[in-house]
């Protein structure tokens, strides 16, 4: 009989080996009885300032018939998933379009039931892309098919490698161990916060196309879809390459990424059914990590055993007579901050950390909740692009502001919130590097002034977040897709049966984990329609 035991708990100096004799006390069992723990979960708990602990959760064997209370901390552990059925192979292989976590989800789902896919991915391979990312830092020129979001593994492959996620489906855990199986670090099927790492990401990516290319799929790179293809009843029949070539299916996944803006716009000139949908824009905070270490830990910062510190902050402070949303965005410990353009002379950032997190600066997104409302009042419209027009204009302002060469503008973040340009931030892990700008006057109005209110509420839940070392960099806009491609029930796109519009760049997902759990759930639909 397998028990799983929670709440055991772990001061910093004390070792693992404890947690049997705790297991065995929570279960109110003798030790003997009870075998060696499998730790399934480990958290820090920072509640209690200067004094973390870390927190388990264990599975463990006990004899059957053990005489065990159920209840509280000590439950029967779940069974495992049953492996996925094998389904009737349909006469034309799906297309699945972008190779980002929803892609290649979405073809694992398909392959475990014996259906291979053509994958079509505009961008290209891990190395090449490597490059052509580093170019971007070191040059500043950007390459609008290889870059920080297009080519294998999307822009979750250089986006740090979070795995954590607010999604609750059961394929949430088997994303995780798969990406462990292809080569992440097992330390993802036991964190709290799984993190894989920018470095080591992209070959765990590498390692799932391989795999999915010698069970039988097709992968190719350079392939960007310019347009889907329908018939006169508008069923999906296949899609049109940039190129013209012409690739027939009668099942297209969809799922580009956030940033296939081209696409967009090609099917709302089409008609498709299409609508605007809130986001959140705003700058990247960088802090020197020891600062946000000292704030979080206390007096136990420094302690070998803890990871750098993160952090996690919301405000909904009053715009307008309205409440609005201000929160952390993707938070970076011992990251860096990098430019993840995809258009020439616009401007967006984002954070990313190794698997070790050892730079020596935290970033994160510091953003406020935008909508239909505000893209009218920027002078926008209300239509389902409205949100893109949005963005794009506040990367075409950031990169002038920058001076060109994907320069950012940036302020320290006390001189921002006394509305000064002030003295130029200090050192910075942006490449191509820092403009010294004014941000007071970057976004509209309104949202500046919400963000000022909460950068103020963040310094009284973290003291010392408003510091002059603390730098803003500009912008942050990117945080999801700014319009969703309306499906329904199954899946498949209102004004296109047959195509099935899958993750965050079709509004369906926020993050690799749900993105990579829409690619499942997808598969698990249409590998019902096929048995």
């Amino acid at each position: 009989m397998r028990l799983r035991i929670s709440n055991l708990s772990l001061w910093l100096d004390e070792d693992e080996t404890l947690l049997h004799e705790r297991a065995a006390s929570t279960a109110q069992l003798p030790p003997g009885l009870v075998g060696a723990p499998r730790v399934v979960r480990k958290s820090l708990d920072c509640r209690k300032k200067g004094h973390p602990r870390f927190l388990f959760v264990v599975d463990v064997e006990v004899p059957d018939g053990t005489d065990v209370v159920l209840g509280g901390d000590v439950q029967l552990s779940p069974d495992d998933p049953p492996p996925p059925k094998v389904a009737r192979r349909p006469e034309v292989r799906p297309i699945v379009v972008g190779t980002g976590p929803a892609g290649l989800f979405a073809a694992l789902g398909l392959m475990e039931r014996q259906i291979p896919t053509l994958l079509l991915e505009r961008g290209k391979p891990i190395s090449p892309r490597r490059r052509d990312v580093a170019v971007m830092g070191r040059e500043g020129r950007l390459d609008p098919e290889s870059n920080m979001n297009f080519g294998e593994g999307g822009a979750g492959a250089y986006t740090d490698g979070k795995l954590t996620t607010r999604v609750t489906h059961p394929a949430v855990r088997k994303v995780i161990e798969t990406f462990a199986r292809f080569g992440a670090p097992d330390g993802i099927l036991t964190d709290a916060k799984p993190h894989i790492g920018s470095d080591l990401l992209p070959g765990a990516v590498t390692g799932l196309r391989e795999w999915l290319e010698a069970q039988g799929c097709e992968v190719r790179f350079g392939a960007r879809v310019d347009d889907i293809l329908r018939d006169s009843s508008g069923r999906t029949r296949g899609v049109r390459l940039s190129d013209g070539t012409e690739l027939l299916s009668d099942r297209v996944i969809l799922a580009p990424g956030n940033s296939a803006r081209e696409l967009y716009e090609s099917f709302h000139e089409q008609g498709y059914v299409l609508e605007a949908k809130p986001f959140a824009v705003g700058f990247r905070a960088e802090h020197p990590q020891t600062l946000i270490d000292s704030i979080q830990y206390g007096n136990a910062a420094g302690h070998p055993r803890l990871p750098p510190a993160d952090y996690r902050l919301a405000e909904n402070p009053i715009c307008e007579g309205k409440p609005r949303g201000v929160f952390s965005f993707c938070m970076c410990p011992g990251g860096i901050v990098v430019p993840t353009p995809t258009e020439p002379e616009l401007l967006c950032v984002n954070g990313m950390s190794n698997s070790y997190r050892n730079a020596h600066f935290a970033n994160s997104g510091i953003v406020v909740a935008v909508g239909l409302d505000d893209f009218e009042r920027d002078g926008h419209g209300r239509d389902a692009l409205s949100g893109l027009r949005f963005q794009r204009k506040w990367e075409r302002v950031a990169y002038e502001l920058g001076g060109g060469g994907y320069r950012a503008p940036a302020q320290r973040l006390t001189d921002y919130l006394r509305g000064r340009l002030g003295t130029a931030p200090g050192k910075t892990t942006y490449r191509p590097g820092l403009t010294h700008a004014d941000l007071s006057g970057f976004l509209p109005a309104h949202v500046t002034a919400t963000l000022k209110t909460a950068l103020r509420g963040f310094d009284r839940k973290m003291r010392g977040y408003v510091t002059e070392d603390a730098t803003l960099i500009a912008f942050e806009g990117r945080t999801s897709a700014p319009l969703r491609i309306v499906r329904g029930d199954d899946f498949q796109a209102l004004s296109a049966p047959g195509l099935y519009p899958c993750g965050e760049g079709v509004g369906y997902a926020g993050g690799i984990v749900s993105a990579a759990v829409d690619g499942l759930r997808i598969a698990d639909a249409i590998a019902a329609e096929c048995s």
